[in-house]
């Protein structure tokens, strides 16, 4: 069985929602915060995060929470009444910037999570633009990491990996896509980014026995 938010077209109406949802806000942006695209990103979170059951309603969004650590996997999460766990990454995209690179999840921590069949990782992508103290919502994307195409998606280099957008600008969906095709793709990308890693590594480590080697003929 697959979830039923996401395998019909159940996501597009929550996409709308949110849209509409956020757009029926009355003015909630300070001059400051305006002018911030961190305070934006995170006055937009937190109305979502205190009105997001709401939003989806209760027969989807069963059981709900928003209390998660600073540095954890989700900003909010919920379980629906078919036992499909989804935990929501909520990302803010400011049109008027020319480049946005937003960290998603860890690549170890993506591989675990999706060891469970119910589990979904899913992006929640607010596209705004500012109008006096009003951000007006242009788009929003609520989709699974699966629908996500690998050519809008790179690997950034900490810890494990980080798995990224490359470009908020230029973001490609797969409606209903294969998650097993998905997760092949992901070890195949995987399996190409370690070795470029290692290769980079014995570069630094050359670097710094020349440096060594440069030190150790100095006087002090």
């Amino acid at each position: 069985m697959k979830s039923q938010l996401f395998y019909t077209d159940q996501y597009i109406k929550a996409q709308n929602q949110i849209k509409e949802f956020l757009n029926g806000q009355d003015q909630f942006l300070s001059g400051n915060t305006a002018s911030s695209t961190r305070a934006v990103g995170d006055a937009i979170q937190d109305i979502l995060s205190d009105n997001f059951q709401s939003i989806l309603g209760t027969e989807l969004c069963a059981k709900y929470s928003s209390q998660f650590a600073r540095r954890a996997m989700a900003d909010l999460a919920f379980e629906d009444k078919d036992g499909f766990y989804y935990v929501v990454d909520v990302k803010t995209h400011r049109l008027s910037t020319k480049f946005n690179m937003p960290n998603l999840t860890s690549v170890e921590r993506l591989s675990r999570f999706y060891e469970d069949n119910k589990n979904y990782f899913v992006v929640l992508m607010v596209a705004y633009d500012i109008e006096d103290l009003h951000a007006a919502i242009e788009d929003v994307m609520f989709v699974p990491i699966e629908f996500l195409g690998w050519d809008c998606l790179t690997i950034g280099a900490l810890g494990w990996g980080q798995i990224q957008i490359a470009n908020s600008n230029r973001i490609t969906i797969n409606p209903q896509y294969s998650r097993k095709s998905w997760m092949l793709e992901f070890c195949d990308t995987m399996l190409e980014f370690y070795p470029k890693e290692i290769a980079k590594i014995g570069n630094r480590l050359e670097r710094f026995k020349k440096i060594r080697d440069e030190w150790e003929k100095r006087s002090d």
